[in-house]
């Protein structure tokens, strides 16, 4: 798996809006360990603190870029699978406030990696960020459940995992066959097929979560894995969440 050069460097999205992205990955699958791309978001607030979602490994440099922006305010696990940079942060800022998806506080406990949650995400945007995110817990999975982000100024969505989007020429060997056995290969990236399996009970859910994300309007979408879209957004969504119609 090819990286997205340069990495932990802030790339410019919209106003007041970066993403970074980060090193490898493995993830384990059974005996198989697959390589994912890490891509992280940060945004500026109002009053001058940035919002960190997902964060991606810390190095000097990124700090330092970070550092001139503003105080670190936010760390942000956007679901039970994004936390393990986390206690890194909190110890270069501990003055930041660490929030939990659903799951991940029990996720990494039985991983033996200790974060020090403070608060829970849910439906409702807490006051640090309500004028300008909107949130939403996306529900219907017996796996996984994410707190997806919509920026508003920018119209930006920003999802972890509900989309993956592997582009062929960063995808080598084997994995090539896997990422599209999954249906997460670029351009029909997707919600990852083992994922998709897990709302097969609760498809309905999904799908009220899905046209709440589509009554947002997004002009952009950034997921953690894979390409990104910088346009087009609601066409892209609605593309890749045809399957909760199925």
């Amino acid at each position: 798996m090819q990286l997205y050069e340069p990495i932990s460097t802030l790339k410019p999205v919209a106003d007041d809006l970066w993403i970074v992205d980060g090193p490898i990955v493995r993830m384990a699958f059974g005996w198989l360990k697959f390589p994912f791309p890490t891509r992280m978001v940060v945004v500026r607030l109002r009053e001058g603190a940035l919002w960190v979602w997902s964060p991606v490994a810390l190095v000097p440099r990124l700090r330092a870029e970070l550092d001139r922006l503003g105080p670190v305010r936010h760390l942000v696990s956007p679901n039970r699978i994004h936390y393990e940079h986390i206690p890194a942060w909190q110890a270069a800022y501990p003055d930041a406030i660490a929030w939990a998806s659903p799951g991940v506080r029990e996720r990494a406990a039985s991983q033996r990696i200790t974060v020090a949650f403070d608060h829970d995400l849910g439906d409702d945007a807490p006051a640090a960020w309500r004028d300008e995110l909107d949130q939403l817990v996306f529900r219907g999975s017996a796996m996984l459940e994410e707190v997806v982000f919509f920026h508003r100024t920018s119209r930006t969505l920003i999802l972890a995992d509900l989309i993956e989007n592997f582009e062929r020429d960063k995808v080598r060997g084997p994995w090539r066959w896997l990422v599209a056995m999954g249906g997460v290969l670029d351009p029909d990236g997707k919600t990852p097929g083992d994922l998709r399996w897990t709302f097969r009970k609760h498809r309905d859910v999904a799908r009220r979560c899905y046209e709440h994300m589509l009554a947002w309007a997004p002009e952009r979408i950034i997921m953690a894995h894979g390409r990104w879209y910088p346009q087009d957004g609601e066409q892209e969504l609605r593309r890749a969440f045809r399957w909760t119609a199925a």
